[in-house]
């Protein structure tokens, strides 16, 4: 099976997943926009968002995983010709992931008061986050059947149905979070902070069902649970397990920086929750081409081409890096204009200003990192991954920002941690790879 390694053929399943990855990203910059504004208390809901957020995107990351483990086996196996062997596998991994999520929104709901108290959430900060955690929660299990089957598709080299998917959930949103946080006159009260999360259970509900529907209608796969497992549940286990420990370690990363973003402050923790999701979007962004890493190099090592493995990560690293820079360029000429669209509150303008700019630097370096994490994933080397991300997490992000946090550096020393977490991620992948496949390559 022959993949030729093109920018037209990386661009037909980068794009797409580009758009569909945005898609998360968006939903929170929505919410973060529309609250943001509000008439009364703005701040404090803004800042509940931010919380929450985090905390939900852990869930998600730690869970989610599924997709990069059912991309990398089934595209593995598609490269081998042998998909028929995992057929059932997605069904089974759906089921399992689900039923996880529920036991989550049982141990989690009781104890949120407490869960965000951690975040050194306090007052009406911590109202309003126990108010939206309380309703987006329970749209946990609907993303993560939604991840699942967008796993599927990478693994079929299909980006598209995804796209088209997380653009219908991220309209739906949208609109909803007008809907019910203004309200429309004679119809719906305005919902405030409540009114953004029940936009989004919503959107993640329909998204659901629309990946239901696209892979039951436009592939063989089916989502009967079928028994026993498939002999590959255990490589899925394996690389959920240790993807498992690799997200707790990217967790504890934004744990940190919203924890010591918050006890600075409201309008600290507000300006953060805006530049975090900027730089959600931008690192969304990017991973459209470590999507097509993903993709494509899980089928190359399948098929036994190291060549054109190599091939393929010299071509994305020039497409990524141009992208990092393509989107520092579009926010330095578009700078002054983003605060205001977040919020109307000075003191927090001002503050997000403050670091703006050190989000819009990360942008090259996020590239190269994502890119190759995201090719580790397809070739399922998740215990290595695993390994770089607790020794980057442990040795320099949480070091360096309780440094420059003796420094009085605030949001400075947050955001100058993670992009010396960031360059922590990228080197080491990309000397690994050169390790691993240099030599094979020279030999096909």
């Amino acid at each position: 099976m022959t993949t030729a390694i093109t920018l037209k053929n990386i661009n037909k399943l980068a794009i797409p997943a580009l758009i569909s990855g945005v898609a998360e990203p968006i939903l929170s910059l929505t919410d973060t926009a529309i609250i943001g504004n509000v008439d009364y208390n703005a701040a404090e809901a803004l800042a509940a968002v931010g919380i929450v957020g985090t905390f939900i995107s852990m869930l998600v990351w730690v869970l989610g995983q599924t997709r990069s483990a059912i991309s990398s086996i089934v595209s593995q196996h598609l490269g081998a010709n042998q998909l028929d062997k995992v057929k059932n596998l997605p069904a089974q991994a759906i089921f399992i992931i689900t039923s996880i999520s529920i036991l989550i929104i049982v141990t989690t709901l009781p104890f949120s008061s407490e869960i965000f108290k951690l975040y050194n959430a306090s007052h009406l900060i911590l109202d309003f986050s126990i108010d939206y955690y309380g309703i987006r929660v329970w749209g946990f299990p609907f993303t993560l059947f939604t991840i699942a089957i967008f796993g599927t598709f990478r693994g079929l080299q299909n980006t598209f149905y995804p796209m088209i998917i997380a653009i219908i959930g991220t309209v739906v949103n949208i609109v909803l979070d007008f809907a019910f946080v203004y309200g429309i006159e004679g119809l719906i009260n305005p919902m405030h902070i409540k009114g953004a999360a029940w936009a989004s259970v919503i959107a993640q509900i329909i998204m659901a069902i629309c990946s239901a529907y696209y892979l039951l209608k436009k592939t063989d796969i089916s989502l009967r649970i079928t028994f026993p497992f498939n002999k590959e549940i255990r490589t899925f286990s394996i690389m959920i397990l240790n993807l498992f420990v690799r997200t707790l370690a990217l967790n504890a990363t934004l744990y940190f920086a919203t924890r010591f973003a918050t006890s600075y402050g409201t309008e600290y923790i507000a300006a953060y929750t805006i530049a975090i999701n900027l730089w959600f979007l931008g690192a969304f962004i990017i991973d459209g081409y470590a999507s097509a890493g993903n993709i494509l190099s899980g089928k190359l090592l399948g098929a036994k081409e190291y060549s054109k493995l190599v091939e393929l990560s010299r071509l994305l690293i020039k497409c990524g890096i141009g992208v990092g820079f393509i989107l520092t360029v579009v926010g330095l000429l578009t700078y002054n204009f983003v605060g205001p669209i977040f919020t109307k509150d000075q003191a927090v303008i001002d503050q997000f200003y403050n670091v703006f700019w050190i989000v819009l630097v990360m942008q090259p370096l996020c590239a190269l990192a994502f890119i190759f994490d995201g090719m580790f994933k397809g070739m399922g080397k998740m215990k290595f991954l695993r390994n770089l991300l607790l020794l980057s997490t442990g040795l320099v992000f949480i070091p360096i920002l309780f440094l420059l946090d003796s420094y009085d550096l605030k949001l400075y020393g947050v955001f100058i941690a993670l992009t010396c977490w960031i360059i922590a991620r990228g080197i080491p992948l990309i000397i690994k790879f050169r390790q691993l496949f240099l030599s094979l390559s020279q030999k096909t």
